[in-house]
């Protein structure tokens, strides 16, 4: 008995040490660490310049009436009214810059006439044609007056600015002062240049996002005409095929026969030409289609499974060499084949074996080292196709593809009527399920094609 309560309390003593010494560490790494943690997006941190402008429109009422009525001898009314008259351009500035300008330079205008009348009481004292307050509420202005209008306009404000100070300054002569025209000019001129700076590099960021939003889409779409195009290159062989043997029936036919009349001889003649100048007509497309390929392989970026562009469109017979080929480079892949195997129309069993190929090559190049299965269920109404592979070893090497092996898939699916899905999967894996209708709807192909859902698909 005593001895199972020293072994039950060493337990106890030793978790209790264990989840001390845990919380210990844990403590000790929220405390030494350099690690950033930023502030969560606020809604009112986008208020915060607006409530600092209103905050110095503020200082700029008080401190200019104290100043006018004060030092410049003004009636407490009108310094009142002068000086909240440019507190409110300030925040007038904020939504109406060019109306708030005005109405800067005409309060600067109406303080430099009404204080020069009443000069003399404190020689070299006061400063004029700019108070101090003025210069601050004219800066604000003008900062964001160059923040929002083109730089020819603000440059103009500048221009009048300086023309009118130097009016009040040349052309009124009489009682000393102590002159802030040339402090002013200098303040406002570089409030100019940085606002227009900053408005230049805002215009440019947004140029440049909007330029690449362009480019982005330009690529999708370029993307998309070149997995179309190659669709296009590829079915052409299926669709040859069964010309030609529409034009060899028509030909054979009226030799099946007995004494087939004219008319029917007329028929079949009619069928077969026009079977023949259709295959013509194919022909050449296909010539421009593959006067745009480069590669060597079936993709456009070389990528294929090195067959030449002229050779026999591959089907499900050459799945098992297309996974021993997968094998053949270290990578374990199985797979499993249910269903009563049958033969697809030539459209599905190409659009599957690519589906299959394409997927193989993106757990190649993105997952290095994780095992791989390809399932194929024969249904009664198609062929569904199931690509999985598990987690990857390590980190996937840079890739230089065009990264549009699922935009090709699913222009096939599509094609075919059929549906498809592509997500992650158990432990970093991936998987890409596919199914393939034998009759694909004439109305409305594609993906989003109202059908009944099936297991794995959407």
């Amino acid at each position: 008995m005593s001895r199972l309560s020293r072994v039950t309390d060493t337990g106890v003593g030793r978790a209790l040490r264990a989840r001390v010494t845990g919380w210990l560490r844990v403590l000790l790494g929220d405390l030494w660490t350099v690690r950033a943690d930023p502030l969560p997006p606020s809604t009112w941190l986008r208020w915060l310049p607006h409530g600092l402008l209103c905050l110095a429109a503020f200082g700029v009422a008080l401190g200019g009436a104290g100043d006018l009525g004060d030092n410049g001898h003004l009636p407490p009314g009108l310094a009142l009214v002068a000086a909240a008259g440019q507190g409110s351009a300030v925040v007038l500035a904020m939504w109406r810059p060019v109306p708030a300008w005005w109405l800067s330079l005409g309060m600067f205008t109406l303080i430099a006439v009404t204080v020069r009348t009443r000069m003399g009481f404190d020689l070299e004292t006061y400063t004029w044609p700019w108070t101090a307050a003025g210069i601050i509420a004219e800066l604000l202005v003008l900062l964001l007056l160059a923040l929002r209008v083109p730089t020819r306009a603000v440059v103009a404000a500048l221009a009048v600015t300086a023309f009118l100070t130097w009016v009040f300054e040349s052309m009124w002569t009489g009682e000393p002062y102590d002159t802030t025209g040339v402090l002013a000019v200098c303040l406002f001129t570089i409030v100019v240049i940085l606002g227009s700076a900053l408005r230049g590099r805002r215009e440019a960021r947004a140029q440049l996002v909007e330029q690449t939003t362009l480019t982005a889409e330009e690529r999708t779409r370029r993307t998309l005409l070149e997995e179309r195009g190659r669709i296009a290159r590829e079915l052409h062989d299926v669709v040859a095929h069964h010309m030609s043997v529409i034009s060899i029936q028509a030909q054979v036919a009226p030799h099946l026969v007995e004494n087939p009349s004219d008319e029917l001889r007329e028929n079949l003649a009619g069928i077969r030409q026009n079977a023949l100048e259709a295959l013509i007509e194919l022909r050449r497309v296909l010539g421009v289609l593959r006067s745009e390929h480069t590669g060597p392989g079936d993709a456009p970026d070389g990528s294929g499974d090195g067959t030449a562009p002229h050779a026999p469109q591959p089907t499900l017979d050459r799945l098992d060499a297309l996974v021993e080929n997968t094998r053949a480079v270290g990578r374990e892949v199985a797979t499993d084949i249910s269903g009563e195997r049958r033969p697809l129309p030539p459209g599905v069993e190409l659009s599957a074996y690519r589906i299959v190929q394409e997927a193989l090559s993106n757990a190649l190049r993105h997952a290095p080292g994780a095992n791989i299965t390809v399932r194929l269920t024969y249904e009664p109404d198609g062929l569904e196709v199931e690509i999985v592979n598990g987690r990857p070893n390590g980190p996937p090497p840079p890739s230089t593809g065009a990264g549009h092996g699922l935009l090709g898939m699913r222009e096939r699916v599509a094609m075919l009527g059929g549906t498809m899905t592509a997500h992650p999967w158990h432990w970093d894996g991936f998987r890409v399920t596919a199914f393939l209708p034998d009759t694909p709807p004439v109305d409305n192909p594609g993906t989003d094609h109202p059908t009944a859902p099936r297991k794995g698909t959407s």
